[in-house]
């Protein structure tokens, strides 16, 4: 059943906490895969295990529209909700954002995501985007992919992979908290797709994380550029694929790496249909390393994923290369940190990722949501895991100050 958002149209005192009226007025969400105790963890060093799973059920309507196409997550540290970026270009419901309170008991597994608010996104003209049937002329129907709060701010960072069909390439933004439009950060020409060069269609801008000190954002490709070489596939892991470290004051590039993805989980077992391997998500673990989600599907198989963890400053920088080109760089080091296939949890679509709080017996709270794509045959699903650095402790959980 709908519900409508009752908050009020002006920005909360507390970033995104938007509530109704009425205390009653909550939706109902489906949980499911709740581990009754942790899962081992993935590994001896660095590593991951699982505390708890739980899913936000097909067709759960909020404010007036279908719930679903999270592409982004990210945490707000002063109220701990979470800020979730929804990919629907405006043909389910309009561009938005939702505030969500994500309730866990690691102890007994548990996890219970309750939706507070939603945001619709505005376009530069104040206006809310429209649907590629009523474009307006001179803006993009955004196709929202990831979400960073800037420090200290009721502002965030979002970013879309472009609206290639009407010309307009990957763009990044910075958003009031009520969704207004305050500016948009220019990208570097090479970011403008063009005949066999550049980022591709619906392969372009799918990961953001955002340095502790909030000066610096690394942006990340989901697949090759065009003139890089081809994606990965179960045969071959395909060519590499850029992060880039821009200013955000500025949007000057700063540095790019050319991270390697592994070729796809599985081979597709029907004749026809995607068998793919990408970057859907990246999060800063401190000054300078990035954690790299990794997701593959394959028709007839479905979805994997792992998590690998880098250092920024190894690799070479690639922003003076035109073409990838074996011999002309080096990627940076991967450091595996989980395979979910070894965690027990069947996953979803994942394709955000945030921080939580430190937990007390060390490591920190890491939080994955997946994309349902609007699909009733898929899930909003939200794995709440503890994350163990390097070395064991509590680790940065994204605030220890720096640069790339």
């Amino acid at each position: 059943m709908a519900r409508r958002a009752l908050g009020p149209a002006a920005p909360a005192p507390v970033a995104l906490r938007w509530r109704p009226a009425l205390a009653w007025v909550v939706l109902a969400l489906a949980l499911a895969g709740c581990a009754p105790r942790p899962s081992p963890w993935s590994g001896p060093a660095s590593g991951l295990r699982i505390l708890a799973t739980a899913h936000i059920a097909p067709g759960t309507e909020w404010g007036g529209s279908p719930f679903g196409g999270i592409s982004g997550i990210d945490q707000d540290p002063r109220s701990g909700d979470y800020l979730l970026i929804s990919d629907d270009r405006a043909v389910h419901g309009p561009a938005r954002v939702y505030a969500l309170r994500l309730h866990l008991d690691p102890e007994r597994g548990q996890a219970r995501p309750e939706i507070t608010g939603m945001r619709s996104l505005q376009a530069p003209d104040g206006q809310p985007f429209a649907p590629a049937r009523r474009a307006r002329p001179g803006v993009d129907v955004p196709d929202a992919e990831a979400v960073r709060w800037l420090p200290g701010a009721q502002r965030f960072l979002w970013t879309s992979e472009g609206d290639f069909a009407r010309g307009f390439g990957p763009q990044l933004r910075v958003a009031h908290a009520d969704g207004r439009h305050l500016r948009r950060i220019p990208l570097p020409p090479s970011f403008v797709p063009s005949a066999g060069a550049g980022p591709r269609r619906n392969g372009s801008l799918e990961g953001l994380a955002l340095a502790p000190d909030g000066r610096t954002a690394w942006l990340a490709m989901e697949l090759p550029w065009l003139q890089d070489g081809p994606p990965a596939s179960a045969a071959a892991p395909g060519a590499p694929v850029r992060f880039t470290a821009i200013d955000v004051g500025s949007g000057e590039p700063l540095r790019q790496i050319a991270y390697q993805p592994d070729a796809a989980s599985q081979p597709r077992r029907l004749p026809l249909g995607p068998e793919l391997n990408g970057v859907s998500e990246i999060l800063a673990d401190g000054p300078h390393h990035l954690l790299v989600l990794e997701r593959a599907y394959s028709t007839g198989r479905g979805f994997s994923a792992r998590l690998y963890r880098i250092d920024t400053r190894k690799g070479s920088d690639t922003r003076g290369l035109a073409a990838l080109q074996p011999g002309n760089h080096h990627p940076p080091p991967k450091e595996l940190v989980a395979d979910f296939t070894g965690l027990g949890v069947p996953v979803d679509n994942l394709e955000g990722m945030a921080w939580g709080p430190a937990l007390p017996g060390g490591g920190c709270l890491l939080v994955l949501v997946s994309d349902d794509n609007f699909n009733p045959a898929q899930r909003t699903q939200f794995i709440a895991a503890q994350y163990r650095p390097p070395g064991g402790g509590h680790g940065s959980c994204g605030t220890t100050g720096g640069s790339p």
